[in-house]
């Protein structure tokens, strides 16, 4: 019990961390982004590229998503622009994966104390958003070391035990287990490193870590689906084909999960750094290949919720 309670406390401070980063990155460019996403949209390629930028400066997916879903709602731009977004945004958000794999050490408490003095103790915006930013990023590597720390001795418990055994022997349950956890928690990001840190202790297989990779992207579609209740046709319709989206290209690659982590590990020696390169190639491949025809899928998205309000 003592430590699930850990395990939970870990949790919440990569949370709080991810809330701060984010906070402090917005409040650093939040006209820049409300201005990019309405000026730099009227083509396809142009949403991706801006959904790129967006995602990577607020490290966040879900937070564009939910930027995204309400400038559709007050009509600011169409669900047809909506779809360049969604498809850069995907990109974007896997910087962080990447990130997280970065060893920073004992200089961890040293940002976290900068981070506290400039939020606390200097009275000016920037340097507050600057101090949010560097208390958020300590706030995500302490919790990925927690998270490295308890991965063994969970291990021990004969429920987390069995859990480790049946998502290594089957990809299907990898994705659900990551799928619902992100549903649950509202981040994509931390259920990939408490996958990392059952991989680095080489309790994971990498298959199964990117099974649970491949469901936390469909996890993280709950939040535009939430922020779409009740708001306009063309809004839903952007939420569906985040998630559609999500769907289909987890189905194309669940067929190449073992070849993905044969691939990944001639890039990296580490565990998690490669579970942090499938996740870049998964979107990238998505992204990339579905650009094209956006058309299509405006088309398939009407077609397929045509009697949705």
């Amino acid at each position: 019990m003592q430590l699930l309670i850990w395990f939970t406390v870990y949790v919440g401070i990569f949370l709080l961390g991810m809330f701060m980063m984010k906070s402090g990155l917005y409040s650093l460019s939040a006209q820049q982004l409300k201005q990019w996403l309405l000026r730099f949209t009227k083509t396809p390629l142009q949403g991706f590229l801006t959904g790129i930028v967006v995602t990577a400066l607020l490290q966040s997916s879900s937070a564009v998503m939910v930027i995204t879903v309400g400038l559709v709602t007050t009509g600011y731009f169409t669900f047809r622009q909506s779809i360049g977004i969604i498809l850069g945004s995907n990109i974007g958000s896997t910087i962080t994966t990447e990130i997280i794999t970065l060893d920073l050490g004992k200089s961890i408490i040293p940002m976290l104390l900068l981070g506290a003095l400039l939020v606390f103790f200097v009275r000016h915006r920037f340097t507050l958003s600057v101090g949010m930013t560097i208390v958020g990023i300590a706030c995500l590597f302490f919790a990925m070391d927690g998270f490295r720390q308890l991965a063994e001795p969970l291990s021990t418990y004969p429920v987390v035990n069995e859990w480790l055994r049946k998502t290594n022997d089957s990809a299907l349950l990898g994705i659900g287990i990551g799928a619902v956890l992100t549903s649950i928690i509202q981040s994509s990001a931390a259920t990939i490193g408490i996958a990392m840190s059952f991989l680095v202790e080489q309790l994971l297989t990498l298959p199964a870590g990117i099974a649970i990779l491949l469901g936390a992207n469909i996890g993280t579609c709950v939040t535009g689906l939430l922020a779409s209740i009740g708001s306009s046709r063309e809004a839903k319709l952007t939420a569906y084909t985040h998630l559609w989206f999500n769907v289909i290209g987890v189905t194309a690659f669940y067929f190449f999960i073992e070849p993905l982590a044969s691939f990944t590990k001639t890039l990296s020696a580490a565990p998690d750094v490669q579970l942090a390169h499938v996740s870049v190639l998964f979107n990238v491949i998505c992204s990339v290949v579905a650009l094209p025809f956006t058309n299509w899928i405006e088309k398939a998205m009407l077609f397929l919720h045509q009697k949705d309000d």
